[in-house]
């Protein structure tokens, strides 16, 4: 891929997939995570879990707004790849502590760490390139390559060490991968110099302290309005309060590059004018490829077979199906053993599957469950004895003191009811305890659920329904690695792609950058249409569905995502002038944010629509973006072909 292009293309490409490993380590638990109430995750409602979601990925790709505008003025490319780097570290291992202050402090390291990290080191590719040369779209594919490199280990890293260590475990690795990225960049920091440039500002640029007075501040006030307005007046809608404060938040930044391209001098106005609607466009592609995250993710955890074909078995991709898994699984999927199961009151399971049980709850449940017997994994317990049986720690949880862990029920905003766990910040456990059963001389462990959960296990079974031996689990694909089904595609069909439109060059049949994109959308938008007939297949979420047309739908995507993604970072660093790159990748990061926001509110409302109505609204709407970006064909390719793009 390299001999061709500069001898820093190289390093940019295995710094950036170091450093996407990390960030999709993130993408792919985060949902995970928040919802998990069987393998001590936080165990939020639906609503507020992908709400939480969607704000960070909001966030984590608005914030390169300010990041590029820093690197423009002050600090330049190089240096703020590296504070940005060092920053989302400390916040993957902060991410991998315990305790409400360390999850926020994490996440909010995370998407700080990204805005300097993510709109310069794509800026670096693009300086890498004289204006006009014909190698800079294939050297940002070559680029993007390295970021699915870097996904494809997240999601089969994620998947294995989540599964044998844990959730914190697995942010952990990750701010490690991330280490590693940041020592590359400090390796080459001198060869990386023809990448950078010294920071530069024109007397009639707009001064930072001006941003942050026009734009900035506006946004911040414009969003409290709107957050107090939904919080206020509409408590119960679907739409978020923080939905309405982050969208609200928005529009001082929508004006802000509506009138850098209305006001520039007559040399950029064209140009910058022909960002918005590549903007428009990346908006609404970003919405659908980061559903992964959200409604996706999902998806592939509720309504996909995943135990007829583990392919990812041999990679540790496989999990144990826990009784959620049955839900809507066919009657001829083995059942754990009703031995294995044992119906608490539902605050006391949520207890248990969130990992949080004080000291009081465990007593009790020795004396209302006197067949069952208590086991400590690590730490220790009066009268209890220890043991060192992987398989029955990895159904254990952990003890907190009497009183440190509290229990609030409550309802969503869909009236479901709710109970949430938490334990006091800095509690340190006690031990860990599993609950085992004596079977056949044989101690085995067991799962503490609730009576709805049990009944949902073996709803659609009959008398031919086969059944596990007590203590054992069905195997599983790992939710998380359907997603690494964009990222082995991006692999795959990158070259591909790349020789296809040489091919058409070479046959007098240039295929513009704008027309890329517009073919982008329409293929986003049957990427959804693939879901439609899957959401079609379930019977109303009654059935799972073959992982198959999930992956259909991600290669779809890809291929969607090839023509679009790469194109657009390509033309913010052609259509932009030089003293504008930073910001205007910034502009492209805030169209991202956009759309990721959205991405997390239609993961939220998913289970309100019908899951073939939910993906036909999605494609509904990339259809109208198509229909607009395919009117305005003729004039973006006029721009481009003054600006030599």
């Amino acid at each position: 891929m390299f001999p061709n292009h500069p001898k820093g293309l190289a390093p940019l490409f295995f710094i950036e997939m170091w450093e996407r490993l990390c960030f999709y380590v993130i993408g792919g638990i985060l949902l995970l995570y928040a919802l998990d109430t069987e393998r001590g995750g936080l165990g939020m409602p639906a609503l507020e879990a992908n709400d939480v979601v969607g704000t960070y990925l909001a966030f984590v790709y608005a914030t390169p707004f300010i990041g590029g505008l820093l690197a423009d003025r002050m600090l330049g490319f190089r240096r703020s790849v590296l504070i940005g780097g060092i920053c989302m570290a400390c916040g993957l291992f902060s991410l991998g502590t315990q305790g409400e202050t360390f999850f926020v402090l994490g996440l909010t390291l995370v998407c700080i760490g990204n805005g300097f990290f993510k709109p310069n080191i794509s800026a670096m590719v693009g300086n890498l390139y004289e204006k006009g040369d014909p190698r800079r779209d294939a050297g940002f594919n070559i680029f993007y390559v390295g970021i699915n490199i870097g996904s494809f280990i997240a999601f089969v890293a994620a998947a294995w060490v989540r599964e044998h260590f844990g959730w914190f475990w697995t942010f952990r690795m990750a701010g490690c991968g991330l280490l590693i990225g940041v020592t590359l960049l400090v390796i080459f920091w001198r060869l990386l110099a023809v990448a950078d440039r010294p920071p530069q500002k024109r007397p009639d640029d707009v001064s930072i302290a001006r941003i942050v007075a026009t734009i900035l501040l506006p946004a911040v006030v414009i969003g409290g309005f709107g957050y107090w307005v939904a919080a206020t007046y509409f408590p119960d809608s679907p739409v978020k309060p923080q939905m309405c404060g982050f969208l609200s938040g928005m529009l001082p930044l929508i004006v802000f590059f509506v009138r850098i391209g209305t006001t520039a001098n007559a040399e950029e106005k064209p140009g910058l004018l022909a960002l918005l609607p590549v903007y428009v466009a990346g908006g609404t592609f970003f919405m659908i490829l980061h559903l992964n995250t959200t409604a996706l993710t999902t998806w592939a955890e509720a309504d996909t077979d995943r135990h007829s074909a583990n392919a990812f078995d041999l990679l540790g991709g496989s999990q144990d199906a826990l009784p959620s898994y049955f839900r809507n699984a066919a009657a001829d999927v083995p059942r754990p053993s009703r031995e294995t199961l044992v119906v608490v009151e539902p605050r006391v399971a949520r207890m248990f599957g969130t990992s949080r049980l004080d000291l009081a709850a465990v007593q009790e449940l020795q004396k209302a469950q006197p067949g069952l017997k208590l086991v400590a994994t690590a730490g220790s317990l009066d009268g209890v004895p220890a043991s060192t049986e992987k398989a029955i720690d990895r159904r254990g949880a952990n003890v907190y003191p009497a009183g440190a862990v509290t229990v609030k029920e409550g309802r969503d905003s869909h009236g479901v009811p709710t109970v949430a766990v938490d334990v006091a910040q800095g509690t340190e456990r006690i031990a860990r305890i599993a609950f085992v059963r004596t079977v056949a001389g044989k101690d085995v462990p067991v799962l503490l659920v609730d009576q709805k959960v049990y009944d949902d296990v073996y709803r659609q079974t009959d008398a031919n329904t086969p059944s596990l031996q007590p203590g054992e689990f069905l195997r599983v694909t790992s939710p998380e690695l359907f997603q690494a089904a964009n990222a082995i595609s991006v692999i795959v069909l990158t070259t591909p792609l790349v020789l296809f439109w040489a091919w058409m060059t070479r046959r007098g049949r240039t295929v513009g950058t704008a027309h890329k994109i517009f073919y982008g959308l329409l293929l986003t938008m049957a990427s959804m249409l693939v879901m439609a007939v899957a959401g079609w297949l379930t019977q109303h979420g009654t059935l799972k569905v073959s992982s198959l047309w999930l992956i259909g739908a991600y290669g779809v995507v890809t291929v969607g995502e090839l023509c679009l993604s790469p194109m657009g970072l390509s033309l913010v660093t052609k259509l932009s002038p030089k003293r504008f790159v930073g910001l205007m990748m910034g502009g492209w990061f805030c169209a991202t944010a956009f759309g990721n926001k959205l991405s997390g509110f239609f993961g939220g409302v998913q289970s309100l629509m019908e899951p073939m109505q939910f993906f036909l609204v999605l494609a509904g709407a990339v259809g109208l973006v198509a229909i607009g970006i395919r009117v305005l064909l003729p004039w973006l390719d006029k721009v481009m072909k003054q600006y030599g793009a």
